[in-house]
């Protein structure tokens, strides 16, 4: 199954035409997608996979959306979206009775979610406890108090939310503004050839949607913003410290300068720093698991 033969999104492409390739692709009735699910099973046929992850690349961007709040570059997060769509082809089962949708929309999830894990340098959440806790919950407390507007907060909600996290307005000023520069709006309009103008979350359209899936997708977002901090108590001292100073500064110390400060070789520290996010990713992987949030691999 190969990643080269399907359209993918760029920096240097604009969102709107992508959205416009992918939905060249017909949706599957459900006897299509069990032929084609069962022709990859039984006989690896890559056109009948081909076929299924197409037609499942609007699922696959919808999901990728609700992770703009981490402020990564959209071209990227739908790019790792599309991954996951294509783990979930490779490991489906028709005979199980589901459609393919419910079963992908959770390796696409724990695609984005690896990818957000390998990108902290871009995230940069910060160094203290207050810093990660303003990461995880700053989105959660502007929906409390209304504020999710574009732009910059209004005076009374950055105070409020500022005392409520136990951070400066400086701080949340700075993290609003990663959290939410650079990422097209929703309701952004763009134009469709002859059709006028139109939001482009319309193009996103998920025939095989239902009340219960779309009510995990809300919900299951905040929760994945506690599992990067809950992850961290796995780590022992000096691995939270080696892996904080290499990986979640604004200026990332040397494996020198690490090596003088605890006395051993560069290379001890690289090790330690590299086992460190290995049992971080390991941690995050089983606490998802057992909040329901990824699909179990055997």
């Amino acid at each position: 199954m190969s990643y080269a033969n399907l359209p993918a999104p760029s920096p240097e492409q604009s969102l709107s035409r992508y959205l416009g390739e992918i939905r060249k692709f017909p949706m599957l009735e459900p006897q299509q997608e069990y032929m084609l699910a069962k022709a990859w099973v039984d006989h690896e046929d890559k056109e009948a996979a081909h076929q299924l992850v197409t037609s499942h690349l609007r699922l696959a961007a919808k999901i990728a959306m609700g992770y703009r709040g981490y402020g990564l570059p959209t071209a990227e997060v739908v790019s790792e979206a599309n991954v996951g769509l294509m783990q979930a082809v490779k490991r489906f089962d028709p005979e199980k009775g589901f459609r393919l949708a419910t079963y992908a929309m959770w390796w696409i999830r724990a695609s984005i979610q690896e990818y957000i894990l390998r990108s902290w340098s871009l995230v940069k959440m910060g160094t203290t406890s207050a810093q990660k806790k303003l990461f995880f919950n700053l989105r959660k407390a502007k929906n409390k108090i209304g504020a999710l507007e574009e732009g910059d907060l209004r005076p009374e909600h950055l105070s409020r939310i500022a005392t409520e996290l136990s951070v400066t307005e400086d701080e949340v000023t700075s993290m609003n503004r990663r959290m939410t520069g650079g990422d097209a709006s929703l309701n952004a309009q763009v134009s469709r050839d002859g059709e006028g103008a139109a939001e482009w979350q319309d193009w996103l359209e998920d025939e095989d949607a239902d009340q219960a899936g779309d009510y995990a997708e809300r919900n299951e977002l905040e929760t994945r913003r506690e599992l990067l901090m809950n992850a961290m108590d796995d780590l022992n001292e000096r691995e939270r410290e080696i892996l904080t100073e290499r990986r979640l500064t604004d200026e990332p110390k040397t494996l020198e300068d690490l090596s003088q400060t605890y006395n051993v070789s560069r290379e001890r520290i690289r090790q330690i720093e590299v086992r460190a996010f290995e049992k971080l990713q390991a941690r995050m992987r089983e606490l998802a698991a057992e909040k329901g949030l990824v699909p179990e691999v055997n």
